[in-house]
């Protein structure tokens, strides 16, 4: 009697068991996208009318795949005709299979192409979350990073670039490698969606809407912001008023750019020198696969004097403007100064 009970209770924990099981698999069914249920369904249903008309049919379904075969071919609404059913238990099924896999086919495809259609809003609208590492993030859209955009999508097509801003509708450049979120940068939630903990770069532009020191207090806010979710992003940002160059260093700037201090530098020397400025423009328009850059001094150009490492990268199709040399970035040109290692090499190089 007590082994009896035992067994009984046995079994019906077993059941229990399955029954729960059972309820889990239903459960996390239903928790599936709603395209990969339909997927699942449609598949699950084509190999059991092909497995039932092979069971039917065996003379004219001599495999399960003729049977699945079929099955896909009459679903799809394609019907070749190569294979058919002939008795009337095998048309019975043809018609159920009809019936239920016209319809579930049909939901699949336009789920797919609902998907396909939500996910391009969602990229066009700036949505759409970004996965992607080791990639630039670009803050404010504006002429200044427009131009930057196109020139490095021009010159390297390896790099992948993030446009974040809140001012433009829609994505505003689609004909390039960029992908565009919409948002205020200075917001967690509009840099993580921009993959800010896996960027390499950061440039933050100043917006052009705002007056000089409200641009420059809305860069810092948001170069903190990036800072703190990625502390070791380098941070290029543009700052308008001198007086905050030093803030953007304190909040965690690697490299300043003084866009005022620029464009009065071109303004002077054309004031000093009518035209320079426009040769200056001219030139940079036409650097055709070129850049500014700083090198690192090999060991053969380490003690040599600048004008013999000059000649020496003429040959390598770069061009040695000058060297930088300490901590401020003092720029020496003189011929003779020899190159030490702890130099970095102003240069255009391809």
């Amino acid at each position: 009697m007590f082994m009896q009970k035992r067994l009984t209770l046995k079994k019906t924990k077993a059941k229990e068991g399955w029954t729960m099981r059972t309820r889990n698999v239903l459960l996390s069914y239903w928790r599936w996208p709603p395209v990969l249920r339909l997927f699942v369904s449609a598949s699950a249903l084509i190999v059991l009318f092909g497995a039932l008309m092979r069971f039917i049919e065996p003379e004219t379904f001599r495999t399960v795949f003729d049977g699945v075969w079929w099955a896909i071919v009459t679903s799809a609404t394609i019907g070749y005709g190569d294979i058919v059913p002939k008795t009337a238990a095998g048309k019975l099924a043809a018609i159920g299979l009809i019936i239920l896999g016209t319809g579930i086919l049909t939901a699949y495809f336009a789920s797919v192409s609902a998907a396909a259609a939500a996910r391009e809003t969602a990229f066009t609208s700036g949505q759409l979350r970004y996965t992607e590492r080791g990639h630039a993030v670009i803050v404010g859209w504006n002429e200044r990073a427009r131009e930057v955009l196109l020139r490095l999508a021009r010159h390297d097509a390896s790099m992948r670039f993030v446009l974040i801003d809140a001012t433009v509708p829609s994505h505003p450049l689609l004909n390039a490698p960029v992908h565009f979120i919409k948002g205020t940068a200075s917001d967690d939630a509009v840099l993580e969606k921009a993959n800010i903990q896996e960027a390499r770069f950061l440039l933050i532009t100043a917006d052009p809407h705002k007056a000089e020191a409200e641009a420059d207090k809305d860069t810092i806010v948001t170069l903190l912001a990036a800072k703190s979710l990625n502390p070791s992003v380098y941070a290029i940002v543009e700052i308008l008023t001198g007086r905050n160059v030093q803030n953007a260093f304190r909040a965690g700037a690697d490299e300043v750019i003084q866009t005022n201090l620029l464009a009065s530098f071109a303004m002077a020397a054309s004031l000093r020198s009518p035209g320079a400025a426009s040769v200056w423009e001219t030139a940079l328009y036409r650097l055709d696969g070129q850049t500014l850059c700083l090198l690192e001094p090999d060991e053969q150009q380490i003690g040599q004097p600048f004008a013999a490492v000059q000649q020496q990268l003429l040959k390598q199709n770069v061009t040695l403007l000058g060297v930088i040399h300490g901590d401020h970035g003092a720029i020496s040109v003189a011929p003779d100064r020899p190159i030490q290692q702890s130099d970095r090499l102003f240069a255009l190089a391809p």
